[in-house]
């Protein structure tokens, strides 16, 4: 039945959204996709952060259990990278629900957003 299949789907990109919904873990997602696609190892990723290795555990175990990122092992070292698949999943399911069914953000206002972050912030003339 389609809606059961909607319902389940909206849980899980609830759960991958609630799995961002800490500034540690977004920052984490940041930093791999600035690190893309070779990742970056866990010792890297606690540097940038400044946490203790429990917490930044806690932060990749949640991110990963959620398939937004990936692991691999190199010899002693874990390899994080971003899951560019899940996160296009999401990105299409607010892209879909805001600017193609309802229309409540226009596409070239998304356009826009994305050319303003690659510009950096805006400087305010004197």
């Amino acid at each position: 039945m389609k809606p059961i299949k909607a319902a389940e789907q909206i849980a899980r990109y609830a759960d991958m959204f609630a799995a961002m919904g800490a500034g540690p873990r977004l920052r984490i997602v940041q930093l791999l996709l600035t690190a893309h696609p070779q990742g970056l190892n866990a010792g890297d990723i606690q540097d940038e952060l400044a946490v203790p290795a429990s917490t930044l555990s806690h932060h990749l175990d949640k991110l990963r259990n959620e398939g937004l990122i990936n692991v691999r092992r190199e010899g002693t070292y874990l390899w994080y990278t971003a899951s560019t698949e899940a996160l296009q999943e999401i990105i299409s399911f607010l892209y879909a629900e805001c600017c193609t069914r309802n229309q409540a953000i226009k596409p070239a206002e998304v356009m826009g957003i994305g050319q303003a972050l690659q510009r950096g912030p805006e400087r305010k003339s004197k």
